[in-house]
């Protein structure tokens, strides 16, 4: 199984990668623990940036208490999203 993961622009710039395919995760949880492995070198700055992050699965955000628990299926999009502000 495989899905795409992708992060919106401050996670991107910091991180370095704007989307990427993930195998092997089930659910949301398996999703981020396996996406903050692969950023294994800068997990302080992965933590803090996901800390205040949303979480959307195919453009549709998850309920924050039951999204570890989300399941995910073949094809499937989970998108960080990152609050914004101006004016």
């Amino acid at each position: 199984m495989s899905i795409t993961v992708e992060l919106t622009y401050d996670l991107s710039k910091t991180l370095g990668a704007r989307h990427f395919q993930l195998d092997g995760a089930a659910t949301v949880a398996e999703a981020v623990r396996l996406t903050r492995e692969r950023f294994a070198g800068q997990v302080e700055t992965f933590d803090r940036l996901t800390r205040v992050a949303n979480l959307a699965v195919n453009g549709v955000l998850i309920n924050h208490a039951r999204h570890q628990q989300t399941p995910l299926e073949d094809g499937d999009r989970l998108t960080f999203l990152m609050a914004a502000a101006g004016g």
